[in-house]
Order: C-alpha cells, then sequence, then structure tokens
C-alpha cells in the first residue's frame, strides 16, 4: 500500500509540475519510477513469500534427525519441517521410541532444537 501510495503522489506532483512549469515530460518520468517501486517491492513480496506458499522444507533435516536420535535413543522414520509464516515453523515427525520416551520429551528436544517451532505432531510408532 505504501509503494502505491508514493506512486500516486509522485503522478500528482508530475501532473502540477507539467501544468505549471510546461514539463509535460515529467509524468512519464514518474510513470516509470513508480513502475520500479512497484516492481521492487513485488520482487521482495515474491522472494519472502514464496517458501511459506510453495511449502519449502527446511534443509537441514538430516543433521536435526540425527541429533534428534541421538538424544533420546530413539529411531526418527520421518521427519518434515516447513514454514508457516515469517518466523514460525511446523514439523512433523514419526518415531520409533526407545524405552521411558514419550511423545512430549521429543517434543521438547524439537522446539529446543528448533527454537521457530510453533506447532509439532509427534507420531510414536511401534516396531516391527
Amino acid at each position: 500500500m505504501l509503494a502505491d501510495a508514493l506512486t500516486s503522489v509522485l503522478a500528482i506532483v508530475a501532473l502540477f509540475a507539467g501544468w505549471f512549469l510546461g514539463w509535460i515530460w515529467l509524468y512519464a518520468i514518474m510513470g516509470i519510477v513508480g513502475a520500479v517501486i512497484i516492481a521492487k517491492w513485488a520482487f521482495t513480496l515474491i522472494r519472502e513469500a514464496s517458501p511459506i506458499l510453495l511449502d519449502k522444507s527446511s534443509s537441514s533435516l538430516g543433521a536435526l534427525k540425527i541429533e534428534l536420535e541421538q538424544r533420546r535413543n530413539l529411531e526418527v522414520k520421518d521427519l518434515h519441517v516447513w514454514t508457516l509464516a515469517q518466523n514460525h515453523l511446523a514439523a512433523i515427525v514419526s518415531v520409533v521410541p526407545g524405552q521411558d520416551v514419550d511423545s512430549e520429551m521429543i517434543r521438547r528436544d524439537l522446539q529446543k532444537l528448533l527454537p521457530r517451532l510453533s506447532h509439532i505432531t509427534v507420531e510414536l510408532l511401534t516396531e516391527g
């Protein structure tokens, strides 16, 4: 909205300058400047929103999986982490737990390893 307001102000200034000073070329230049401002804003928006909209997964899942397995002596069958919003992640983990391991322990471990986790689903599997 700010970019749109700025281009509108530039267009109004260019119209008045063209009218009072006879600079009819200024309106075209302000149109180009406005297009550049909008294009820059749109590119930034696409760059920031596309990982969220395309459900981009975290690239360090292998290290996270190993760390989680070593902390509780369990086997991670599946781990998926994705972005919900800027600074908010979600995770689904399926594990074969070791002795005396429950889902709450795994949830706390994941929260410590990835502090930005807002939603965690833990699935406990049985061997076999």
